[in-house]
């Protein structure tokens, strides 16, 4: 069977993931052998910026993709809330692994709840997703930009004596740190973004054999799901300088969605939900966009690209 060679960031958690991804494929394939491709996005190397100022999408898979497309690597993992709503030509999304926890977690020294969190309590996140969800119910709490990987934001906490940091669920679980004091945000306080919690496995359009390979892994009521989330983040054209969540999951073979854009002080919020059959739910996810732009998120969107990123 034919070698592949798999390319992942270099961050514990990527490792971890693409890890994973390789002795599934090894398992389904036994003849197939994984190597794994180490790069450095752009992502990985500002770490001094928060995201939103950095600008651009795909800061986390540039590189990747484009190792991808020169054939120096054949296929990709990618966490899919880091991949933007509209791939390179000539690249497809060849399945999505089961989900992992979607939801946002609180980490605090004390394992407080959000609501339980002191009066003026600083945060750390550097998403702009999660800081306009917490100040839309609580504005009294304060936000730092907080850069790195899952460890060093850990780290961060306590060095600069924050009162929490927001970090996803998924991540903390495939990295296994389960003795940290947290909280889990449900999703009526903070949505969560689109794609999180789900691997994404990338290939060329066209190499029918890793296509035929990475099919094993896919699981549809994910691969649904995402496809609602991430064609409600296309029609609204979102990045990472733009408060975006999204979440759809499949209930009783019906894909149930609800999705928000809210402005950067968390002080205008437009939702909408929708429901649909699996395979109708980039349509659905289309159509809660229109939604919520006409409820309000047109206005917050203007609103947001106009004051440029925060």
């Amino acid at each position: 069977m034919s070698d592949l060679i798999l390319a992942t960031r270099g961050s514990q958690l990527a490792l971890a993931q693409a890890g994973w991804v390789a002795s599934r494929l090894r398992e389904l394939s036994p003849g197939v052998t994984v190597e794994l491709k180490v790069i450095k996005t752009t992502g990985d190397k500002i770490l001094d910026v928060p995201l939103a100022k950095v600008g651009g999408k795909g800061l986390f898979v540039k590189e990747i993709e484009e190792a991808l497309l020169s054939g120096q690597a054949d296929l990709a993992v990618h966490s899919m809330k880091d991949v933007p709503a509209e791939l390179p030509e000539g690249l497809t999304i060849a399945s999505v692994s089961e989900r992992e926890d979607p939801r946002d977690v609180l980490v605090s020294p004390g394992g407080l709840s959000f609501e339980q969190l002191p009066a003026g309590g600083v945060i750390g996140t550097s998403s702009l997703r999660r800081k306009a969800q917490i100040l839309a119910q609580r504005p009294d709490l304060k936000m730092v930009d907080l850069r790195g990987n899952v460890e060093t934001r850990l780290r961060k906490m306590d060095e600069q004596g924050l009162a929490g940091v927001i970090l996803a669920a998924a991540g903390l679980n495939r990295l296994g740190l389960n003795q940290a004091p947290r909280h889990v945000i449900s999703e009526q306080v903070m949505l969560p973004a689109v794609g999180q919690g789900a691997l994404g496995l990338e290939c060329r359009a066209d190499d029918q054999a890793t296509l035929g390979l990475l099919g094993g892994l896919n699981h549809p009521a994910t691969a649904a799901a995402v496809a609602a989330e991430r064609a409600f983040l296309a029609r609204l054209e979102g990045g990472c300088q733009v408060p975006i969540a999204g979440h759809a999951r499949l209930e009783k073979g019906i894909v149930v969605f609800k999705g928000l854009v809210a402005s950067l002080d968390g002080k205008a919020v437009a939702r909408g939900e929708g429901l649909s059959s699996p395979e109708e739910a980039a349509v659905m996810g289309r159509r809660v966009a229109e939604d919520v732009l006409a409820r309000g998120g047109r206005e917050i969107l203007a609103q947001v690209y106009g004051e440029g990123p925060a």
